[in-house]
């Protein structure tokens, strides 16, 4: 049974998150520095954001720190928890999202999170969730290969049939269901983790944090020198659109975060600087930006592969 002194393992082990990402961010850019900026919540909590803009490697990064609380869960905490309605709760998270310059690197995201709710009743309930994705525009099939091999190593301590059920967990939400197409290639997605106890469930949580490095790094470095042209680079703008689209109308996070009452700015440095929308335009059959379509799709990517 978890309690309200729970938050204070959770806390410093995210904020520490946040340091070693960033930290594993700059060394890539080089002379580029995040931008700091700490905020407060006029309902309680608040947060450390950090945003990098316009970095040789990194159009925009942002790394997110949050812990927030209040009187009671906002209304999309609780639509497939009705009991939760009215209890107050304490939420804590890293967000990470990477818009990289080349559009032969992966647009990528990481969540981590540990919600309570009820802290101040005699049975408080807790849950920890998040999992990374990775979204290509010119896909390569070792590099999903990677990434997943990753996923999956990381899970294989917790029980074989760990990274399978997140794995489909995760196909099924990035997924635009009004484009019959996932976000990407996938990952892990994990919620309402709390049947394990708290020691599994947060040992989970800081393995899927501390591999989102190991999963990403290597595809970054295989990829931010390929030579790239106006062609690649809008194809990269339109693919974009994609991804504001299930922020704005799918994404969990960014529906608590405003309707919690969070810092607008910092719940939206998820969204890419730049971007193209077209209407009614796919790519001509043949092309390599029609290969991306066949990725978009939830694949068994260690057995292809």
């Amino acid at each position: 049974m978890a309690t309200g002194d729970d938050t204070g393992a959770v806390q410093p082990y995210l904020l520490d998150l946040q340091e070693r990402l960033c930290r594993a961010i700059e060394a890539e850019e080089g002379e580029e520095r995040f931008r700091e900026d700490v905020w407060e919540r006029a309902e309680g909590g608040g947060g450390r954001s950090r945003v990098m803009a316009g970095g040789a490697v990194f159009e925009q990064a942002g790394v997110g720190f949050s812990h927030i609380h209040g009187p009671s869960l906002p209304a999309s905490a609780v639509a497939n928890r009705p009991e939760l309605a009215g209890l107050d709760f304490e939420a804590l998270g890293v967000s990470l999202i990477l818009h990289p310059r080349n559009p032969y690197v992966p647009t990528t995201h990481l969540n981590v999170r540990f919600f309570i709710a009820g802290k101040h009743s005699s049975e408080p309930v807790w849950w920890f969730g998040g999992g990374f994705d990775l979204t290509p525009f010119y896909p390569f099939m070792e590099d999903a290969v990677h990434w997943h091999r990753t996923a999956r190593d990381l899970c294989l301590p917790f029980g074989a049939d760990v990274y399978p059920r997140f794995k489909r967990w995760c196909d099924k939400y990035f997924y635009l269901r009004h484009r019959g197409e996932t976000r990407g290639v996938g990952g892990l997605f994990f919620d309402d983790l709390s049947d394990w106890g708290f020691e599994r469930s947060f040992a989970f949580l800081r393995a899927a944090g501390d591999g989102f490095l190991a999963a990403y790094l290597p595809i970054l470095a295989r990829r931010k020198d390929t030579p790239y042209s106006e062609r690649e680079r809008d194809f990269q703008l339109y693919r974009r659109g994609r991804y504001v689209e299930f922020n704005l109308l799918y994404d969990r996070g960014t529906l608590f975060g405003l309707q919690s009452g969070g810092r607008t700015e910092s719940i939206l440095m998820s969204l890419p600087p730049e971007l193209r929308f077209r209407y009614n335009w796919r790519p001509a059959a043949g092309t390599p930006e029609a290969a991306l379509e066949d990725f978009l799709r939830p694949r068994e990517w260690l057995e292809e592969g």
